[in-house]
This record gives structure tokens, C-alpha cells and sequence, in this order.
């Protein structure tokens, strides 16, 4: 597993190529592409045989953690499927979405043997059981996804705005990935022993309504954090993941924009998206609230969304909550060029949120009760 990339199918390689041009690092190009060829026959033996036995999409009720990147998805994620009988998307899955059930199962020690102590753009520890977001696996089914723009920078806007928004999308391609997807929640339910689902994915807080028609009785929890705060991590998050695993040249990217675009974009489709989902399966919560009272905001999820179960999960979150409270999170300081651009271009979400600008060498704050959690 040389790259991300090494658990992907050749229709997919072969896609993306076309559209971005051959990579420029051929050492680890060559290593994913004979990866591909080599676990092919293995791919379509184990397709062929599990179809006719996994759920059907229609039987499927995930709860999504939406929110954008840099903005606490994590940190739930890991604290819910902590304390609950939730399925979730581990590690295995993202790195072998097409063989799950062989390959991954053969290879598994070494597999988690090859994980990184941390995620590369954090200290955030990573295990075997470490529930991942299902973007890096949907990158290797497909070539809709927003990793593409890391992987293959030449054509950087293109795959951003295919992977985020499906610009430039035909229909066919959109349906082509909505197959995929639920083909791939399919192998998950099936793999988690028909766990109810708990699936984190940045990508999908513009895609609500796409998620609500494709999953009828899906719900959906949003987690947003100071705008502030999410800009300076945003420009960490690009530059770490780019040096890391981009296959070709990316000093072109213009990072701030990117970031200033996607944000405004993808926020305003979350509002538009989730603003008929009744109140039994939509919950919003400030990362804040999250981070200084974790158990009254995981309470409010629970109850606001209809979940069992929460009492007899407290003592499991309390214990994931203490052996996590030592964690040392980056720190970045706003300069002042920085916040100007989030004042200009996501002032709207400043004041519907009630966000102000850090002082300096203070982290965010707000008003935990403001945030209907507290």
C-alpha cells in the first residue's frame, strides 16, 4: 500500500489519468497501477460472489456526520462509534474497498501493521479500529471524488469541483457514482455485521438532499466550528495532504482560494439541502459545545435524532473522553491577512453562527447555549 491509491480498480486509474495526465512520481504511480492489475481477478471474483448477498440500498439508514473539513467531524465520529453498536468505515475499508471480504481479510495484520501512528494532518492517533471517513475508499471506486484533486494537482480545480459538486458531471457519471457509493455502504453494512451505519465524510455536507434521496430514512447531524479557526487549519490540511501523496507537480494550486470557495459553496448547500429535514433527523452543534461539554452536546444528538441507547453508552464515552483528554491539538494563530479574507468572503456564516475574530494567541470562543446544546 505505497499510496492511497493502491486500493483502487483500473477503470477507475485509467479515468482519472485521462482527464489529469500521467503522473510525474513513476515509482509510485507504477506501484499503484501494478497493485490494481495484480488484485483485479481477486476484485471480481469476490463481486461476483457476495452481490446476491449483501442488503439492499433501500434497507440502509445511515446517520451522516456532515460539516466541513477542520471542523470537528473527527472528534465525533470517534467518540460515537466509541460508546455506541454503531458500524462504521475502518481502516481496511478505505484501502480496500473492492476486496473487503478477501484480499483484506488475507492481508489484514500486515495491512494494520502498515498504518501510520497519526493522520498526516494531525496528531491524531490512527488504529485498526480507528473509524475513517469513506471519501479516500469512494477515490478508489471512482473518478468523482475530491481526493483526486490531491492526488492527481494538474487538474486540481476540475477534480474539486467534479468531487464536491459534480460540476461538469454527465448524468450518467453522477448515477455511475451513486452505484458505487451504495454499493460500497452495502459491503460496510454487510462487514459490520448490519450495524446501523455511522459514516463521517466533509464531502457530503453539500449533498444532503442527494443523501436524503438515495437513503429515505437517513439522518444527519452538522457540526460547524469558528470560520477563523477552520481557514488557518484549512491551509495545513492542503499543504500536508499535497506534499504527502500528490503523484504530480502543485505549486499552481492557489490554496486560499480554494479553500475560501469550497467553504462558501459547499455551506450554502448544507443550508439550502438540510432546510426541510424535520427535526427528528437534522441536529446542528457548534464544535465548541462538543469540545467543553461533550456529554450535554452527545445527549442533545441522541435525543434529538431518536437514537437508543445513550444511557448505557455514557459510561463508554466518559472512558473514550478521559483516555483522549491529554491529546494535544495543532494550534494555529489567524494573522491578520487571513482573517480579513474570512471577514470578506464568509461573513455571512460570522454573523449567523455569532463568530468573532480570535485575539491573539486565543483560541475561538462562543457561546455554548447559543448553540441549542448547552
Amino acid at each position: 500500500m505505497a499510496h492511497p491509491l493502491s486500493g483502487a480498480n483500473l477503470g477507475t486509474l485509467a479515468a482519472v489519468v485521462r482527464r489529469a495526465g500521467p503522473p510525474k512520481k513513476i515509482a509510485s504511480a507504477s506501484l499503484i497501477a501494478a497493485a490494481a492489475l495484480a488484485r483485479w481477478p481477486f476484485s471480481t471474483v469476490e463481486r461476483l460472489m457476495i452481490e446476491r448477498s449483501l442488503p439492499s440500498a433501500d434497507s440502509l439508514a445511515p446517520v451522516f456526520i456532515l460539516g466541513h473539513w477542520r471542523s470537528g467531524t473527527t472528534h465525533l465520529y470517534n467518540i460515537m462509534t466509541r460508546g455506541g453498536d454503531w458500524g462504521f468505515v475502518p481502516p481496511v475499508a478505505t484501502g480496500l474497498p473492492w476486496d473487503l471480504f478477501g484480499l483484506a481479510r488475507a492481508f489484514r495484520p500486515l495491512l494494520e501493521r502498515a498504518l501510520p501512528a497519526h493522520r498526516y494532518i494531525d496528531n491524531m492517533p490512527v488504529r485498526p479500529d480507528s473509524p475513517q471517513e469513506d471519501e479516500i475508499a469512494i477515490a478508489n471506486m471512482s473518478d468523482v471524488s475530491f481526493y483526486h484533486a490531491i492526488y492527481f494537482p494538474r487538474a486540481f480545480t476540475e477534480f474539486l469541483g467534479r468531487g464536491l459538486f459534480f460540476d461538469g458531471c454527465s448524468q450518467e457519471e453522477i448515477e455511475s457514482w451513486r452505484r458505487r457509493f451504495a454499493y460500497f455502504l452495502r459491503k460496510l453494512s454487510m462487514h459490520q455485521n448490519g450495524k446501523p451505519l455511522l459514516i463521517k465524510n466533509p464531502v457530503y455536507t453539500g449533498r444532503a438532499a442527494l443523501l436524503s434521496q438515495m437513503f429515505p430514512q437517513a439522518k444527519f447531524i452538522h457540526i460547524h466550528r469558528n470560520p477563523y479557526d477552520v481557514f488557518v487549519s484549512m491551509r495545513n490540511f492542503y499543504r500536508k495532504l499535497l506534499a504527502q501523496f500528490a503523484l504530480q507537480a502543485y505549486g499552481h494550486v492557489d490554496i486560499d482560494e480554494a479553500i475560501l470557495s469550497v467553504y462558501d459553496r459547499m455551506m450554502r448547500a448544507q443550508e439550502r439541502d438540510c432546510a426541510g429535514l424535520g427535526k427528528d433527523r437534522y441536529v446542528e452543534l457548534d464544535y465548541a459545545a462538543l469540545d467543553e461539554s461533550p456529554m450535554v452536546a452527545l445527549k442533545t444528538i441522541y435525543q434529538g435524532l431518536g437514537i437508543p441507547g445513550f444511557q448505557a453508552a455514557k459510561p463508554t464515552f466518559e472512558a473514550y473522553l478521559a483516555s483522549v483528554g491529554g491529546f494535544e491539538k495543532n494550534r494555529f494563530n489567524c494573522p491578520e491577512e487571513a482573517a480579513a479574507k474570512v471577514e470578506a468572503r464568509w461573513g455571512r456564516f460570522l454573523d449567523k453562527w455569532g463568530y468573532r475574530r480570535p485575539g491573539p494567541n486565543e483560541g475561538s470562543r462562543h457561546d455554548i447555549a447559543s448553540a441549542g446544546v448547552g
